[in-house]
């Protein structure tokens, strides 16, 4: 907030938004109470505007692709959008946050450019969105561990591979997605071109106390007494303490609320609100993602904690690393670490100095610049006579 501002200000705006929004990053947004959550708002409204979306969207290129089905992907049927102006083009597999919060309802906010040059493939975990909706929850709430996520990725891509003839894959992620998907590349780096890490997780305790820090040193030089309150009391943080739910949301509550989730903002209402707008997902997919955060929650707190890459030296594909300058959700610092020491046939680290974790909404233009750069050229294909 502007120095000066009361901290009886402060904290009912905090409490408000913390009780709207939905989690994109696991335990980073959700809110207190959203197990609560069940209604489902009528957002009719805002048909119209979601029509003139969808026909500024709308693939009509002749060589183009446009399409969007369900696909079973380890036992279970998973939601799939496919979208490029090209089908000759390198094919992206992107690797959602959350890990129920789905990039399809908001894709049309950045993705449009990218899709003059790749073909973007964009789907549904398990238990997010769409693909919470295809399926029993209660069957898929004992599948919810990080390795039967990887299998997904994978078998995704070996059927993308299929469908559209495509040798490689590029394999791109957002924040919780990066955790699946650096499994992915460790495992079957036969799958793809190369790797690029947005928000990149690499030790979840790491990232936890550098973003508590920041939190802590800012509501103090801001002189926000109700936030150095709430964060003194959980400190030290992580510490040797357990990693609680509430210890967690008042730890990110802060460090986002001063920029550190989209740049130079208190909020990100513009994401949270997206879905309203979305040509992909009507009223039920779009109040699926509170449900979907409410499954997957408690059910990968524990596994989710234990995450560490500190230790692969060795990088089977080329690695490219955005890294937001801003970023206290997924801090960059410990990536810029990682893979300054990290052996692979290329690696490249790309700073976003005007964006936090939202790197794609935030400098849309330099993620296409810096894609064209580092991984287009090592994604082409000659096509199949």
């Amino acid at each position: 907030p502007p120095p000066g501002l009361a901290d009886n200000a402060v904290v009912p705006r905090m409490e408000m938004r913390m009780k709207h929004a939905f989690a994109a990053f696991l335990l980073a947004w959700l809110p207190l109470g959203v197990q609560a959550q069940e209604s489902c708002p009528d957002r009719s409204a805002y048909a119209p505007a979601r029509e003139i979306i969808a026909d500024l969207g709308r693939i009509t290129a002749p060589t183009g692709v446009q399409e969007a089905y369900a696909v079973e992907i380890g036992g279970i049927r998973q939601w799939v959008n496919v979208r490029g102006q090209d089908r000759d083009n390198p094919m992206v597999l992107f690797v959602h946050g959350g890990p129920a919060s789905p990039i399809i309802p908001t894709l049309w906010q950045f993705q449009r450019p990218l899709e003059e040059y790749f073909t973007v493939v964009n789907y549904d975990q398990r238990g997010a969105g769409r693909t919470l909706l295809l399926n029993d929850r209660d069957a898929v709430a004992d599948t919810l561990h990080i390795q039967r996520y990887v299998d997904d990725a994978i078998a995704l891509a070996e059927h993308l591979r299929t469908r559209y003839h495509k040798r490689k894959l590029v394999l791109m992620a957002h924040s919780w997605g990066t955790v699946v998907a650096m499994h992915a590349a460790l495992q079957r780096p036969d799958l793809f071109h190369a790797y690029v890490g947005i928000g990149q997780v690499i030790n979840v305790r790491t990232n936890e106390r550098v973003s508590f820090d920041y939190g802590l040193r800012t509501a103090r030089e801001q002189g926000n007494l109700e936030a150095v309150h709430e964060m003194e009391a959980i400190a030290p943080y992580p510490g040797d303490q357990p990693i609680t739910r509430e210890r967690i949301v008042i730890a990110r509550k802060w460090p986002q609320f001063y920029g550190g989730l989209t740049a130079y903002r208190d909020s990100s209402d513009y994401f949270y609100r997206g879905p309203r707008l979305s040509p992909d997902y009507d009223d039920a997919a779009r109040c699926a993602i509170n449900a979907g955060n409410v499954l997957t929650l408690g059910r990968l707190l524990d596994e989710f904690l234990q995450v560490d890459f500190d230790e692969v030296q060795t990088f089977p594909i080329p690695v490219v690393m955005f890294m937001g300058r801003h970023d206290y959700t997924t801090p960059s610092e410990p990536t810029a670490a990682w893979l300054a020491k990290v052996r692979a046939p290329y690696k490249q680290g790309v700073w976003f100095e005007h964006s936090a974790h939202m790197i794609p909404w935030e400098e849309p233009g330099k993620v296409l610049v810096s894609l064209l750069e580092h991984v287009r050229p090592r994604a082409v294909e000659t096509p199949a006579r």
